[in-house]
């Protein structure tokens, strides 16, 4: 592998999870750069104690001297970051769960080379305490161009999500979007409203006998509601197909719970989708 990294300086701007990690493993792959955090004092007095930032900043326009930027804040908050940069010939990129109406901000900004950045990692708690440099290790970072895949940016971006072990995938913003729909959006919000229903029915008394079954299909609705706000308003539709999918198939299945072929069908065709899904992943 290539040692020397496609950019010499990175700003960060969003010190949580994500952000933070990235500092991280970028200081542990490439210690030269020079990484620079953009966040609040608050954040930031914390995390510079940690060694993963050279520098701080609380205003993105005051890092657009860097050859990367990195908008690691919920989704709302990175289109308003991006939409307000100034004259910008760097690179940015993103790390949100929804990218069309980021690449679409992106293309408004002219002198911006912006591309739309996914990695599918994360952890049940979010801050920059439960950041680690090894999060994106062997999990795939989705690129969202706008238009050509080739471009020097785009390779670039590959690069360096490669460097640290990251593989990098590259797609449409829509296909992106779609996707996301079933394989991170549905099953958090169908984890998150079975905790409600179940919570709701049961109340304390009753969790106190739940076993793991309902601890470990329930493990997702202890994710912060802030960023799936942002996910639901800007990927509404693709989640409306996905959630009608799944609404469908609740009340198939509701019509025939006195019929065991219909059980037989469920429990055989999910038990098939689980293989697939684990299949070299035990």
């Amino acid at each position: 592998m290539d040692t020397a990294s496609p950019f010499r300086s990175v700003a960060i701007v969003g010190l949580g999870l994500i952000g933070g990690s990235l500092a991280l493993a970028t200081r542990e792959r490439w210690p030269a750069v020079r990484v620079t955090g953009v966040d609040t004092e608050s954040v930031i007095a914390h995390v510079r104690g940690s060694g993963a930032i050279d520098r701080s900043a609380t205003d993105v326009n005051d890092v657009i001297d860097a050859d990367l930027i990195v908008l690691a804040a919920p989704v709302r908050q990175n289109l308003d970051l991006l939409r307000g940069l100034r004259a910008m010939a760097v690179v940015a990129t993103d790390v949100g769960s929804t990218k069309r109406a980021m690449v679409e901000a992106g293309r408004a900004v002219a002198s911006a080379k912006f591309v739309g950045g996914h990695p599918l990692a994360g952890a049940e708690r979010g801050g920059f305490a439960y950041a680690r440099a090894d999060l994106f290790e062997g999990r795939p970072w989705i690129l969202t161009p706008d238009g050509d895949r080739s471009k020097p940016e785009v390779e670039a971006l590959s690069r360096f999500v490669a460097g640290f072990g990251a593989k990098p995938v590259s797609m449409t913003a829509h296909a992106h979007d779609q996707l996301m729909a079933f394989l991170s959006h549905l099953p958090q919000l169908t984890a998150s409203a079975l905790m409600d229903v179940v919570g709701g029915a049961t109340q304390a008394e009753g969790l106190e006998l739940a076993g793991r079954g309902l601890i470990d299909t329930t493990r997702l609705s202890s994710s912060p509601a802030n960023v799936w706000r942002d996910v639901c308003e800007t990927n509404a539709d693709a989640i409306g197909q996905a959630l009608d999918l799944l609404i469908a198939r609740l009340i198939d299945l509701r019509g025939r719970l006195d019929r065991s072929e219909a059980i037989d069908e469920l429990f055989q065709d999910s038990a098939h989708w689980r293989g697939v899904l684990m299949k070299g992943r035990e």
